[in-house]
Parts: C-alpha cells; sequence; structure tokens
C-alpha cells in the first residue's frame, strides 16, 4: 500500500503540489502558534530580585475564593479559584523584628517597593525597555545586590539610582531628578550611582533608592511589601515563620514572586491572544485542507474508479488515499518546523513592538511542540482525505468506461442536518451569550466559524441557487456560457468558493469588530468628556493632592480627577480582575458616564451596566470588592452607567483608590466653568491600550488572510489542472485559446461573486450582532475602507487566482488532450 501510495504521489505531482503547500503552511502556523503559546506558559521573570535573601516573606500577591458545595451522603467538594493581583499587599511594620528573632535568621530586611515616576528636567525616564521605575529603602539594595559604583548611600533628600538609569538620563553624584509618587512630588538629589551584581541586572524593572528614614513617607506604605531573611536553613524557617505570620514564605525560584507585581513582566493576556491564533490556524487548515484534498481526489475519479474496475474495494480505495494523505503530511512537515520557528519569531518581534507582550519575551524553540503540530498537520491531512473519499470511493467500475466520471451523488439530507446545527449553534451563541463583555470577540469569532461550518456542509445548496442568479448576470457569449457550466457544475464551485467565504468572513469579522471597539471606546470617551471646559495634561501622572490643589486654584466650578486601577469581585466563587477607575467629582458635573440608575456618590460604587446584569445587581445592593493591593472593602451601588469602553467596568472613591493602588496617580482630570490653571488638550485621548489591541489583531488578521490566500489560489489552480480534459475539447472544437481564457475568467468572476456574498453574508450576521451588543446599533460597514479594502482584495486575488493557472494549461499553439 505504501508503495502504491508513493507511485502515486509521484505520478500526481502536480495535483498534490497545493495539497502540500496547504499542509506545510498548515503544521508552520500550528507550530508558530504552539511555539508561542509554550513560551508564554513558561516564560519567567528575566532576573530576581531577591537573588541575595535565602528565603522571602510576602504580602498578598492574589485574592483566593474558596466555594464548598455540599453533595448527597454528606460528601463535600471543595473549589479553590485565584487571581492575581496588581499591586502588593502589605505587612505589619513589626513582622521584620518578629522574624529576625526566629533562630538561625541572620537578618531579616523589611522591603518596601512601589512605583516611582521619575523626571529629569521634566523629561520622564525609564528603565530598559520602557521598564517602570521602582522604588526602595537603601537597605533593599543588599538583597539583589546593588554595589555602589559611585558616590555614597542616600542620606534624607538623596537618592541612589542604577546605572542602566543614570545612563539613559545622563546622571551623575549630585544631579537632581523629580520623584512623583501617590503621596506626592519631592526633588532628590543623587548621591550615588549603584548595579546589580547580576550579570544582566534587572531587565524589567529601573531601580531607585531612598534613604530608610524617608521611605514609608515617600511611598505612602503603611508596612513592607515583603520581608528578605538570610538564613542557613530556608525549609526550618519557613516552618518556624509559621508561628508569628500565616504570610507565605518564598524560597527557591519562588523569590521572584514576592516582587512588586507591576515590576514583573505581564505574561497573562498574551495566552488568551497566542491561544486564538491557534485556534483561527486549526480551524482555517481544517476548511483548506478538506477544499484542497476534495478537489485533488475530484481530480482522480476516473483513475479510482479503474481500480474498482480490477477488485479494489472502497475500504481499499480509502486506505490507499488515507496513506497518501499520511505521506504528504510527514513530508510537509520537516520543512514546516524551521518555517514555524522562523515565523513564530517575527510574530514575537511584532507583538514586542507593539507592546502586546513584554519586551524580555523571547520565543522558545520546543522539540514537543513542533512535533505535536506536524503530528496534528498530518492528522488533519488524513482526516481530510476521509471526508473527501467518503462519496469519491463509492464510484461506479463502470464509470471508468466514460469520459467524465462524475461522483456519486447523495448526501444531501446529512448535509442539511449538519448546516442545520451548526446554524443553530451560531445563533445560540450570538444570542446567548454576552458578546458585550469581555468574552465577546471570542465569542463572535466561534459564532463565525459555526456560521462558516453552515456554509460548509450546505455549500453546494447555497450555491446551486446563488449560481443561478449570479450566471444570468453575467455579461456576454462567454459569460452565458460560463454561467451554464458554473450552474451544472455547482459542486466545483461550492468547492472553490468556500475559501473565499473563509477568507474574507474570517478577517472581516475580526479587524472588523476590532475596529467597531476602538471607535465605540473614543467616542464614549469623548461623550465622558464633553461637559469638560479644560483637560489637563496629566499623562504623566499627578498626586491625588496636588490634582485637589489644582482644582482649587483653577476656581472651577466642577471638577473630575480619575485615577485608572484594577479590582475584583468574586462572581460564583470565582475572583474576577476589572478595569476600574478611581473618581473625585466636585462641584458640576465635568464627567459624563451616562448614569442611569442612581447617582455618582463619593463614597460609593458605581458599576457598568454590563456588569450589573452580569452580576445581577441593582442599586442599594452592597458589593465586596478587592482592590489592587488585596485590601477589601464592601461598598453602596450608587449608580449604574452606561458609557464604559475605555473606561473601566468600575468606579470607586478616588481616595480609595489612591490609598491602595502602587501607583495611585490622577491620569485624567477635566475642569468645567474655568479656562485658567494648566496646559490643556481639548481632544480626549484614545484609550491607552487601544493602538496595541488594534495591532494585536491586525496582526492576527495578516497571518489568517495569508494563510487563507495561499488556501485560496491552491483551491483554483488544482480546480484549474483538473480541467485539462475539458480545455482540451474546447480547443479541439475550434475555442481560441483567447475565448477558453475568457470563458475561465468569467466562471472566476461568478465564482467569486457567489464567495462574496456569502461572505458578506456570514459578516453581516456576526458583525451585526456584536454590535447591537454593544450600543443596540446595527451595523455591518463599521469601517468602510476596511470593508471594501477586504470585499475588493478577496475579489481581486479569487479573479487572478482563477484566471492566471488557466494560461500555463490552455496554449495558443496545441493542447494536449490526454491526462
Amino acid at each position: 500500500m505504501i508503495r502504491l501510495a508513493l507511485g502515486t504521489l509521484r505520478r500526481h505531482r502536480g495535483a498534490y503540489a497545493g495539497t502540500f503547500l496547504a499542509a506545510l503552511l498548515a503544521v508552520a502556523l500550528l507550530g508558530a502558534g504552539g511555539l508561542l503559546l509554550f513560551s508564554v506558559l513558561t516564560a519567567r521573570a528575566p532576573a530576581d530580585r531577591f537573588a541575595g535573601a535565602d528565603a522571602v516573606v510576602s504580602g498578598e500577591r492574589e485574592v483566593t475564593a474558596t466555594t464548598v458545595t455540599h453533595k448527597k451522603k454528606g460528601k463535600t467538594k471543595t473549589k479553590t479559584k485565584t487571581e492575581r493581583l496588581t499591586g502588593a499587599g502589605t505587612l505589619p511594620a513589626d513582622l521584620a523584628g518578629r522574624l529576625a528573632a526566629l533562630p538561625g535568621v541572620r537578618e531579616a530586611v523589611a522591603d518596601y517597593a512601589f512605583p516611582v515616576q521619575l523626571a529629569v528636567d521634566q523629561r520622564t525616564v525609564r528603565g530598559a525597555d520602557g521598564a517602570p521605575v521602582v522604588g526602595h529603602g537603601w537597605a533593599s539594595a543588599a538583597l539583589t545586590p546593588f554595589a555602589l559604583r559611585a558616590g555614597a548611600p542616600p542620606k534624607a533628600g538623596e537618592a541612589v539610582v542604577d546605572a542602566d538609569l543614570a545612563a539613559r538620563a545622563r546622571l551623575s553624584p549630585g544631579s537632581t531628578v523629580e520623584v512623583t509618587t501617590r503621596a506626592g512630588v519631592r526633588s532628590l538629589r543623587v548621591s550615588g550611582i549603584a548595579a546589580p551584581a547580576q550579570a544582566n541586572g534587572l531587565p524589567a524593572q529601573g531601580a531607585l533608592f531612598v534613604a530608610d528614614g524617608e521611605v514609608a513617607a515617600l511611598s505612602g506604605l503603611a508596612g513592607p511589601t515583603a520581608i528578605a531573611v538570610r538564613t542557613a536553613d530556608p525549609a526550618t524557617f519557613a516552618a518556624a515563620a509559621l508561628r508569628v505570620t500565616d504570610a507565605p514564605v518564598l524560597t527557591g525560584d519562588d523569590r521572584v514572586r514576592a516582587d512588586l507585581p507591576g515590576a514583573l513582566p505581564d505574561y497573562v493576556a498574551p495566552i488568551s491572544i497566542f491561544g486564538f491564533v491557534i485556534g483561527i490556524t486549526a480551524f482555517a487548515a481544517v476548511f483548506v485542507l478538506v477544499g484542497t484534498v476534495a478537489l485533488g481526489v475530484r481530480q482522480r475519479l476516473r483513475e479510482l474508479a479503474l481500480l474498482r474496475t480490477i477488485g479494489a474495494t472502497p475500504r481499499t480505495l480509502r486506505r490507499l488515499l488515507g496513506v497518501e494523505a499520511a505521506v504528504l503530511g510527514l513530508v510537509a512537515s520537516i520543512p514546516a518546523a524551521p518555517l514555524g520557528a522562523a515565523i513564530a519569531g517575527m510574530i514575537a518581534g511584532r507583538f514586542r513592538d507593539l507592546g502586546v507582550v513584554p519586551a524580555q519575551f523571547a520565543v522558545r524553540v520546543n522539540g514537543g511542540v513542533l512535533v505535536a503540530a506536524a503530528f496534528a498537520g498530518v492528522l488533519l491531512t488524513v482526516l481530510s482525505a476521509r471526508i473527501a473519499a467518503r462519496r469519491a470511493v463509492r464510484i461506479a467500475p463502470t464509470q471508468a468506461l466514460a469520459e467524465t466520471a462524475v461522483a456519486p451523488r447523495g448526501a444531501g439530507a446529512l448535509r442539511v442536518v449538519l448546516s442545520v446545527v451548526a446554524a443553530a449553534g451560531a445563533v445560540t451563541v450570538l444570542s446567548v451569550v454576552p458578546l458585550d463583555g469581555p468574552l465577546g470577540m471570542g465569542m463572535s469569532f466561534v459564532s463565525c466559524a459555526l456560521l462558516l461550518c453552515a456554509v460548509a456542509a450546505s455549500g453546494p445548496l447555497l450555491v446551486r441557487g446563488l449560481t443561478a442568479v449570479v450566471a444570468r448576470l453575467a455579461p456576454g457569449r462567454a459569460g452565458r456560457l460560463a454561467g451554464l457550466i458554473a450552474r451544472a457544475e455547482y459542486r466545483r464551485v461550492a468547492a472553490v468558493a468556500v475559501p473565499l467565504v473563509l477568507m474574507f468572513a474570517v478577517n472581516a469579522t475580526m479587524l472588523l469588530n476590532s475596529s467597531l471597539l476602538t471607535r465605540l471606546a473614543g467616542d464614549e470617551q469623548a461623550a465622558r468628556g464633553a461637559p469638560a471646559d479644560v483637560r489637563v495634561d496629566t499623562a504623566a501622572g499627578l498626586p491625588l493632592t496636588a490634582a485637589e490643589e489644582l482644582i482649587r486654584a483653577s476656581g472651577a466650578a466642577g471638577a473630575a480627577a480619575t485615577i485608572p486601577t484594577r479590582a475584583i469581585l468574586v462572581r460564583g466563587g470565582k475572583p474576577e480582575d476589572y478595569a476600574a477607575q478611581g473618581l473625585l467629582s466636585t462641584g458640576a458635573p465635568a464627567l459624563d458616564l451616562g448614569v442611569r440608575d442612581g447617582a455618582l456618590r463619593p463614597d460609593g460604587l458605581a458599576m457598568s451596566a454590563f456588569l450589573a446584569r452580569q452580576e445581577g445587581l441593582r442599586v442599594g445592593d452592597r458589593v465586596p470588592v478587592w482592590l489592587a493591593d488585596g485590601f477589601r472593602t464592601e461598598l453602596p451601588l450608587t449608580a449604574v452607567y452606561e458609557r464604559s469602553h475605555g473606561f473601566g467596568e468600575l468606579v470607586l472613591p478616588a481616595s480609595l483608590v489612591a490609598a491602595h493602588d502602587p501607583r495611585g496617580l490622577v491620569t485624567g482630570l477635566a475642569l468645567r466653568g474655568t479656562t485658567q490653571g494648566a496646559p490643556v488638550r481639548t481632544a480626549a485621548p484614545a484609550p491607552a491600550d487601544a493602538p496595541q489591541q488594534q495591532g494585536a489583531w491586525e496582526l492576527m488578521v495578516a497571518v489568517s488572510l495569508g494563510f487563507t490566500a495561499i488556501a485560496v489560489v491552491n483551491t483554483f489552480a488544482i480546480a484549474t489542472a483538473a480541467r485539462r480534459r475539458e480545455y482540451a475539447d474546447l480547443r479541439l472544437a475550434g475555442a481560441t485559446g483567447t475565448q477558453v481564457r475568457r470563458l475561465v475568467t468569467a466562471e472566476a468572476g461568478i465564482t467569486v461573486a457567489v464567495g462574496a456574498l456569502l461572505g458578506a453574508a456570514v459578516t453581516a450576521i456576526v458583525v451585526g450582532a456584536f454590535s447591537v451588543a454593544q450600543d443596540g446599533v446595527f451595523r455591518v460597514f463599521v469601517d468602510p475602507p476596511v470593508y471594501a479594502a477586504l470585499l475588493g482584495g478577496t475579489a481581486l486575488l479569487g479573479l487572478i487566482a482563477g484566471a492566471v493557472p488557466v494560461r500555463f494549461v490552455v496554449r495558443k499553439r496545441c493542447v494536449t488532450w490526454s491526462e
């Protein structure tokens, strides 16, 4: 069987070239997505700031929720879920002394870690690759350890900066820097320059050290965020520490978890992005391979019929096609492995530029991942061959004597059932799942995939009806003849049109929905800021006390100051993290959130309409909330608002956020009834992460678009090659090469029109439902230029892919009739 399969592949090299390329790209893209996901799941902090300590006692770094379910016969089931904090919980101020008194402890150092805004000559200075600058007391320098390269330890009003920051800002002992924290703004004299003993330093953060006596006042912290311990036996210390604290004791590689969360690279968001890349690739690969292999099998119907005449059973033919597919997939996997690693590197580089992944992120090439991708590619190819062979192998042996072999009809009822089930699933997703929530983008893709499955299952039925309409609009004699051929060969038209539907619908859905979210965020931000006359430029961050002084000095009739943060709610026993804002509002409203229930109060909680609906909360309910540093509070729900895009799902008292968010700086300040006071910008800025989000979606669209575009070209090329005999008959009947090419171009136009109509229909359903879920408005042309470009590009590619291959098959002087 293997020798026969190899011989068949050699004989049909041209027919299987497209399948080989499709399998190669599928394995390469699956491998690239797998390597990216593996790399982000196994990523570690690039350096440990506590390398000089033997053990670290950490403040809270996550919120834990435990649910106990009582079952029959007295049994109970306990579930524990956690959510990582964006800030660092603090420890009691006297805990370092109590730990130092434990047996075997040589030293216990209280570590205060807090983000600082560092400026030199009114220019903000950040660490390598835009890393944040983190402040500490000078005692913490020994924990990495840092050593002075120049100058002296800091005294009151002084600071030591790390060598990298000094080089970037051209600082030296005696220079002056401005340090902004939630506790205020201070000018400090640089007393020294320090550098870590580690060869690569601390690439994810810059370091600034102040006098130990000033660290509490400068940071605003009530206690240390961690306590580093030097001891000869960390395990014994961990057991002894339980007598004085229930805080976790971290040793070995876990010590890095005690650092300030904002100073560690965040790999949570990229996990879902790279998982989505794999999902898109796998879905597209199934469609592409099934269509490509089906056309290749259709091209060999006469050969399969001949094999039936010499005694081959359908089971034997299925085995033959399966072995051929397996061999083809294995051969394609060899060059696909290095190609996948190269693609992963390119995607990672682009994501680093967009800020979607940390600057320290690097792709780790893993043989197991590449082998798994190769196995998945081979499996998809074999399954595609099995699906394509399901009807073809039942071809009657007598058809080998006919000039044209036709695949057996049937399976119409099964197609209808599969189509109805897939369409019903899509309708359920679009109707039941809250598309205006954080899962909206992912669920819109799921619904799009289900609709595409419905189109693929009922493709011949849908295409037959559309072709009958579109074919009548084809102009000229060639167009009329092309229409007749397309109506008769509607199954072939369906096989070629489905990749066009996939290409347009998937990419249009992702890009248009992303554009819609970006637009809504901008529109709602403009509406929120409409009542204000002046928007103060506070992008660098302003302490809340300074913002209050500025409001008083301006004489404004009303003002609104916002502090971005994250807050956690517990839903059904599972902690969920949400974007939030601390709000200070005085006088006449300067910020319009579109409050629909209740009213904004300085001591209450406001919630977006989506979140209130999801949580089943109403105005007057008391809601437990965990702030960025793990502090738990319970606030009354006083308002439900509509304009949450680009803002946040929760609004908290500004004073509460400033006290419990490590950064805690005002980044938005709007004034009403004045034009005095500060530099302004009249246009509301776009959300800070909008460019990164849009860029990430565009990159995923580029990956998907490239893959599906090649699939379209492959499909057209295989379909054209399969019709050599038909073109030869036309030439022998007197048709010129130009006439044949016109005929093929007209057929390609009909096919492209059918594919575009089906793709536009799928896009309209998904994008329209997604748009209605956001603000109640049905939109399809979310971004007309983008929509037109995608539609025009898809149509142009289809026309070129349909017209160009025929030039290699049809020659002006002669055409070979035999295969």
